[in-house]
């Protein structure tokens, strides 16, 4: 695709570029952004051991805009599928407000920053590993996955689930089993939340020609798929224990939430029509935001509170 052309609904090119601060703002993805500092933020007060809360701080900015620059080369790679979306369409390159070529050197600017600031200030690994997770999501699932298989967002989650993998590295200097719980919770949580969302913007998906599950494997296949998916959550749900990330509270609270995860995958299994199973994914997808924020904060609460060390006492 031409980097200095945008494309509107009907795939045709208009004038842009100057776009506003929002404009780039929202080139950033501030919704996923918002998620994957939490993550990273509870990586960091989960990780054994001590940090300067100054580099800290510096940990979750370089994160932070990481996960901005990705969102950038997305929306410059994806222009053209963007503008064919009602999901998508008012995003600042196919809207016209940015101009692709705009978005993708604000991306690799971002990308460069972050990455450098984090290997010089914190450590080559987590540096290392912050330019990797861009590479995969730019690279490996936008480019390479995404129109390619209905495997990507199995694959491409990955992405998603690095940062509290990398803030975890800042305090360790390593990605031992307790990083490994962290980002399996994220991993394995990402095909049953997406596919939710397939299943009610199957439409989209299909005129943008991206081979999403529903689209390819059939809608029966894809509620199949997210049951599965959505109960391999219950013994991921549980490494944190198992790996002495945490303690009671948080083993309570994530059998109950995992507990009603599984219900609502189990009502959009057996959905009698279409109506109801809109209805199902609908609330599906929802409760999957609500079930990985509320597991997340579960540990930062036992760290923050002491909780922790408290049940391991008893």
């Amino acid at each position: 695709m031409n980097v200095d052309q945008p494309y509107t609904a009907a795939l045709e090119p208009v004038t842009t570029g100057g776009g506003s601060a929002r404009d780039y703002f929202e080139l950033l993805k501030p919704r996923v952004m918002s998620l994957v500092i939490f993550t990273a933020v509870v990586g960091l007060f989960a990780a054994p051991g001590h940090i300067h809360p100054w580099l800290g701080f510096v940990t979750i900015l370089c994160i932070a805009v990481g996960a901005g620059a990705s969102g950038a080369l997305n929306m410059w790679y994806d222009a053209d599928i963007d503008a064919v979306m009602k999901r998508t369409q008012k995003r600042p390159v196919p809207s016209g407000a940015i101009a692709p070529g705009e978005a993708l050197g604000f991306g690799l600017a971002l990308s460069f920053v972050s990455v450098a600031m984090l290997a010089l200030n914190i450590s080559l690994a987590a540096g290392a590993l912050l330019a990797f997770t861009i590479f995969f999501y730019a690279v490996i699932y936008t480019m390479g996955l995404k129109r390619r298989t209905p495997q990507n967002i199995v694959i491409g989650g990955a992405a998603g689930a690095f940062p509290p993998m990398i803030s975890w590295m800042a305090v360790t200097g390593r990605a031992d089993l307790g990083a490994i719980a962290l980002f399996l919770l994220i991993f394995v949580w990402t095909p049953p939340h997406f596919w939710a969302l397939a299943l009610f913007r199957e439409g989209d998906y299909a005129k943008a020609g991206i081979p999403m599950l529903p689209n390819v494997s059939g809608r029966a296949e894809t509620r199949k798929q997210i049951l599965i998916y959505t109960l391999l959550c219950a013994p991921v749900a549980a490494l944190p224990v198992l790996c002495g990330v945490s303690g009671l509270l948080y083993a309570g609270g994530a059998t109950l939430l995992t507990a009603m995860f599984i219900y609502r995958a189990l009502v959009l299994y057996f959905a009698a029509d279409a109506v109801v199973e809109d209805k199902a994914a609908k609330k599906l997808f929802g409760f999957s935001i609500i079930w990985l924020f509320a597991i997340f904060a579960l540990i930062l609460v036992e760290k923050l509170v002491g909780l922790h060390a408290l049940a391991s006492v008893f």
